[in-house]
């Protein structure tokens, strides 16, 4: 889940996880009989667990991903499956083949975030300054899991004719130097050809485990980070008329830019312009001759998200007319997460047949960001999320974050559920 920066442990009640929780908290119910693929991914629950905790032990980040792509390999080719390895530097696919048909893609990331761990547990991060503070290592193994399931309906004649193709994606948290993410090379390099749907799980840390959100329409937003250099004057603090302050001007560049909100888009719209950094000055009794910020812009919808860019330019360049050289510089920008309806109602229903009804809640449209949205614009797709609350919730992106490992048989029999069903419906 792409965030531009880390949480607080403090925000384990931040917008996000809000959002999530109260349309599931009262809906409790007991587990239905389980279903075929939700038996057979119980099964395989000692094994997940096991894997979860070595990729969570040894987390790499964007396009480094080599051990875990590594691991990924060996368990799929031990299963009989035919493996690439290497696309898009270290991404893994594999195909499920099964005769004439439609091709679904479900896609897992397996990249890490530069956050040193703060745990004891004994599947710590062995890796200082990086770990999992995503989930990711729980999406990797949720569908390392997916895979064998498909694998055993196939040999028992149970999988719908088509094919299933296996995404393990480098880089979805950040992006390389040419300002392209893991989705984005995969879909330069192809995985993405002839493929009917695709399917995105990822989990969530606030939301009570063992519960799914889904829905049709945007469920993340468009995000793209800015950088601002304001320039100005250096000058002793007593004598400021004698300088440009970059700190001053920088402060109501900052200021005159929330009001793109408020003022540049209608009240029924989603957006937010924030800016989560500023470096500047090098005393307190000098003026300084320059800032850096960093931020970031995120909405739904083009025209919204185009407004909001417009705003924050406008803002900065209007310091001109008060002495400062402003630069913006806009990074890449994630697309919108849209879930297509009929395949979201699909894999909605197929959740319902595998873990009952009431563990199905709507999805709520957050403004995170997820490079998911580059696969959602090429292809047919849903996006959905997996309660996996700790008795005391973890943040995401912060160095205490942690997930309940029960629900990883869940996310596999998901995926597998979910692709089985699309395998039937778009025959």
């Amino acid at each position: 889940m792409w965030e531009g920066g880390a949480e607080s442990q403090e925000d384990a009640d931040d917008t996000t996880l809000r959002i999530l929780r109260p349309s599931v908290q009262t809906h409790a119910g007991e587990m239905p009989v389980p279903s075929s693929l939700l038996s057979a991914a119980e099964a395989l629950a000692a094994d997940l667990v096991e894997l979860r905790r070595d990729l969570h032990r040894h987390p790499e980040l964007g396009f480094q991903e080599h051990r875990t792509a590594g691991e990924v390999t060996t368990r799929l080719e031990a299963a009989g499956l035919e493996v690439r390895t290497g696309v898009a530097g270290t991404g893994v696919v594999a195909d499920i083949e099964n005769g004439a048909g439609p091709t679904i893609a479900l896609r897992a990331d397996m990249d890490a975030l530069p956050i040193h761990e703060d745990a004891d547990h004994p599947y710590r991060s062995q890796n200082p300054g990086v770990m999992h503070a995503c989930g990711h290592d729980g999406h990797t193994t949720g569908l390392v899991g997916a895979a064998h399931l498909l694998l055993r309906e196939r040999d028992e004649g149970r999988l719908p004719r088509g094919r299933v193709r296996l995404l393990f994606q480098p880089c979805e948290e950040t992006v390389d130097g040419e300002g392209k993410s893991g989705a984005m090379r995969f879909i330069e390099e192809g995985v993405l050809d002839q493929v009917d749907a695709a399917v995105g799980l990822h989990l969530a840390a606030s939301a009570p485990a063992g519960f799914f959100l889904i829905g049709p329409g945007p469920v993340m937003a468009r995000a793209q980070e800015v950088e601002v250099l304001v320039g100005g004057r250096g000058a002793h603090a007593a004598f400021p008329h004698e300088g440009i302050d970059a700190v001053v001007l920088a402060a109501q560049g900052i200021v005159a830019a929330q009001t793109a909100v408020s003022r540049r888009i209608p009240p029924t719209e989603a957006g937010v312009v924030t800016f989560g950094e500023i470096h500047g000055g090098t005393a307190g009794n000098v003026l300084a001759d320059e800032v850096r910020l960093r931020g970031t812009i995120r909405s739904f919808r083009e025209e919204v998200h185009e407004a909001l860019v417009e705003s924050v330019e406008g803002a900065f360049r209007g310091l001109e007319a008060l002495g400062a050289r402003p630069r913006v510089t806009l990074g890449t920008a994630f697309p919108t997460v849209e879930n297509d309806p009929g395949i979201a109602a699909e894999v909605s229903e197929s959740l319902r047949e595998t873990f009952g009804a009431d563990r199905v809640q709507p999805q709520p449209a957050l403004l995170t960001g997820e490079d998911f949205g580059f696969i959602s614009r090429t292809v047919p797709s849903t996006f959905f999320w997996l309660g996996a609350a700790l008795p005391e919730i973890r943040a995401h992106h912060h160095p205490r974050f942690d997930f309940d490992e029960s629900v990883l048989p869940m996310a596999s029999a998901a995926l597998a559920s979910g692709a089985v069903r699309l395998l039937k419906a778009l025959r």
